[in-house]
């Protein structure tokens, strides 16, 4: 079974389930998932976790992701981008200037109002389902965070722009909010996901180049450790005596971990000869990697805040 995680480049017409779906059968595992829906349409970064890095999905949901995004002003679609039905025209009568000042205006934090045509669920169900019924419910505004807009190319009608947001974002519901800002309208004609947390476009493989990968028995070479996740946390051993302990899932007093110098060059260091440290990623005394464990003061040990032990 392969564990880690692969940097996937989605490419149009495939939802990310789809994605899940191809991958089963590429690599002849079940123990896949996704780490946040695109859009059919849209393209870009989907990373894509195996085996025992299944349980790393929450957590890359949660980074931040970057954007660049096509925005048609002078059209209102039901859907918010123009695979959508149109419901209304409108002439651009705004300046270039106007645009460019009103689209950075929504750099920082806002409220943002889900679009029917998403996969929230309300009452058990999705938003989309009753959206395709012809149904509309109240969807309460979700805080949101645009930490940078970069206005790439601006040839109205059209406007490129890239953003760099917080997770829960809608794209298609940003370019709907400025159309109306602008009192023209607004959707969304293109989407290219350009990151997620450490993952790029760059590095992505299409769906074509894995099965190459397969193929030549390289798949390893692009898929990156679960514990390559965690790189910015301090490196820690269990003292061999204490092994059971970690591979039990058990909480740990820090004068039984060794801090990664101490290990490598002689016991003469472990935790508890220093300030704590609040998180590590935590390794057994073979340098078999088990999780992540957190510091806690108040009792003065280290406990297991995610096992990864496969």
């Amino acid at each position: 079974m392969y564990n880690g995680v692969l940097n996937i480049y989605k490419e149009a017409g495939f939802t990310s389930h789809d994605v899940v779906a191809k991958l089963r059968g590429i690599l002849k595992q079940k123990k896949i998932g996704h780490t946040g829906t695109l859009d059919p349409d849209a393209v870009g970064v989907l990373p894509v976790c195996l085996g025992n890095a299944t349980k790393l999905c929450d957590m890359l949901t949660d980074e931040t992701k970057t954007y660049e995004a096509v925005l048609q002003l002078g059209v209102v679609t039901d859907t918010q981008d123009l695979s959508g039905e149109v419901l209304s025209r409108h002439p651009v009568n705004c300046t270039k200037e106007d645009v460019i000042s009103c689209i950075e205006s929504f750099c920082g934090d806002q409220l943002q109002i889900p679009p029917m045509y998403s996969a929230l669920k309300v009452n058990g169900k999705k938003l989309y389902e009753l959206a395709r019924e012809g149904k509309t419910v109240e969807r309460k505004p979700r805080p949101v965070t645009f930490y940078e807009i970069r206005i790439l190319t601006c040839n109205l009608p059209r406007v490129t722009f890239e953003v760099t947001c917080s997770k829960g974002t809608y794209i298609r519901t940003l370019c709907h909010d400025i159309g109306e800002k602008l009192a023209c309208g607004g959707a969304m004609e293109h989407l290219i996901r350009r990151r997620v947390g450490r993952f790029t476009d760059r590095d992505a493989l299409t769906l074509t180049q894995v099965e190459t990968l397969r193929d030549e028995n390289r798949i390893h070479e692009c898929l990156i450790p679960v514990d390559a996740m965690f790189d910015q946390l301090e490196k820690a051993y269990v003292k061999p005596e204490f092994d059971i302990l970690v591979h039990n899932g058990n909480a740990l007093y820090p004068d039984r971990i060794l801090s990664e110098g101490a290990f490598l060059s002689g016991p003469n260091e472990n935790l508890s000869k220093r300030n704590s440290v609040k998180r590590i990623r935590l390794y057994d005394s073979t340098g078999r990697f088990m999780g992540i464990y957190k510091y806690e003061a108040d009792r003065g040990i280290y406990k297991p805040e995610k096992m990864f032990i496969s």
